[in-house]
């Protein structure tokens, strides 16, 4: 009897939420956040595309961007047409579910430079949906709060 009630118990709180704990949710949620890191260490700082295609990003490879066609395979073709003096530098990754968001600065990629939030949608340990938000920087003495777009601050 005692079983049955536990049983029970156990089962009520999975279905009110109680057992998606941070505690249960936590290691794939820290694994997901070190995959989009890994992968857009490669892409864009190391610019190693192929690499980054073929160890991170799953098939299909939906993309949301509507510069970059869906799939990985043209990735390679983007990382190489930026010019010589591109950078990336990330910032907070907060990770969701399955769904992973990254806060970067691309330097290079327009005329100015552009503070982005790039979401990742993860299955089964591979990127496999990409969506993008990008917003030109305006430096801290230009904003009408004085405070910077980029890094965020604590």
């Amino acid at each position: 009897m005692r079983s049955i009630i536990q049983s029970l118990i156990a089962a009520v709180a999975i279905l009110i939420g109680l057992g998606t704990s941070p505690a249960l949710a936590g290691p794939v949620q820290e694994a997901n956040k070190q995959l989009v890191s890994n992968a857009m260490h490669e892409l864009f700082v190391t610019r190693n595309a192929e690499k980054a295609v073929r160890l991170y990003f799953g098939k299909p490879y939906l993309q949301h961007n509507p510069m970059i066609p869906d799939g990985a395979e043209d990735l390679p073709k983007v990382v190489a047409s930026l010019p010589a003096n591109f950078h990336y530098e990330p910032d907070v990754i907060v990770a969701d579910g399955d769904l992973v968001m990254i806060h970067g600065l691309y330097t290079g990629w327009g005329p100015k430079p552009l503070v982005t939030v790039d979401i990742f949608r993860v299955k089964n340990g591979k990127l496999v949906e990409h969506w993008d938000v990008m917003q030109e920087n305006v430096p801290a003495a230009q904003t009408k709060s004085g405070r910077p777009m980029f890094p965020i601050t604590r």
